[in-house]
């Protein structure tokens, strides 16, 4: 790191940006408030920076600096005098994870588009819309597998808050390049959907459902994912064009959100290789 000589240190629990970090890690309420989030780790932070995301401030470690110089490097070109020097103990108090690497950043959020109309659903022909999800982890995992197949956008239905530490940490990078859209009208979102020519699959545990395996999916399709607990309510299911499944042998009988997910995103984008 070519000007680390020049960076200030914080070495105190009580510094405002500290304080302000470990509630914007903490809160949902003050994610919202503050329109900020926060992020952990070299690669993430390094992605971050490279995807054009607005970085507030950031902290890291001597030792951090000296392992990962490139995004050492990334950070202080990004950040100039807002990127902090703070010891190892302090470190491990901002952490979210066991095994900190010692680099955060606190990140402004992205305004989501929240517009599904027709007209705007123009991005592409690959969509996934979640529904109800509320576990964190998951959430991330499915979005770091719609950038992986190209979704080109995933729409969001009264899940759970996104900027969660642990679906950022889920998604990696993916949180970064993936456009997605916030809405809370579901029924609003299908119906955009199909007006605009896109072919709604809703994904569902039922013996009478299309299997995925002989399912052919149009050029412009959508796969809709809903609550891991409940799945998709029979009228929310029903408000899609067709019903598919996943057909499984000896005795599982259902497979989590991200799992059934990932599977879905993987067939309805594999025609296209």
């Amino acid at each position: 790191m070519t000007d680390a000589l020049y960076l200030k240190d914080i070495s105190s629990r009580e510094n405002p940006l500290v304080k302000r970090y470990a509630k914007l890690r903490d809160y949902k309420k003050y994610r919202s408030e503050l329109g900020m989030f926060v992020i952990e780790g070299a690669r993430l932070c390094a992605d971050a920076a490279a995807e054009g995301m607005e970085l507030e401030y950031g902290f890291i470690t001597h030792r951090a600096a000296e392992k990962y110089p490139d995004t050492a490097d990334a950070l202080h070109k990004a950040l100039g005098d807002r990127l902090y020097f703070i010891p190892e103990e302090l470190a491990q108090v901002l952490s979210d994870t066991k095994g900190s690497q010692g680099i955060y950043c606190c990140v402004k959020i992205r305004t989501l588009d929240k517009i599904t109309s027709a007209d705007k659903i123009n991005d592409g022909g690959k969509y996934l819309v979640l529904n109800n999800l509320q576990d964190p982890g998951n959430i991330g995992t499915i979005i770091r597998a719609a950038d992986a197949v190209g979704i080109d956008r995933v729409y969001l239905c009264s899940c759970c808050d996104i900027y969660n530490p642990k679906t950022v940490r889920s998604a990696m990078g993916s949180m970064f390049r993936v456009k997605l859209t916030d809405n809370d009208n579901y029924a609003d979102v299908i119906s955009s959907l199909k007006d605009a020519g896109v072919t709604t699959y809703a994904s569902v545990i039922d013996s009478s459902a299309q299997s995925l395996r002989d399912t052919v999916f149009d050029r412009r399709s959508a796969v809709v994912i809903g609550n891991e607990g409940n799945g998709l309510s029979e009228e929310d299911a029903d408000a899609c064009d067709k019903k598919i499944t996943i057909k499984m042998k000896g005795n599982i009988n259902s497979l989590n959100a991200a799992s059934a997910a990932s599977i879905m995103l993987w067939e309805m984008t594999r025609t296209e290789e």
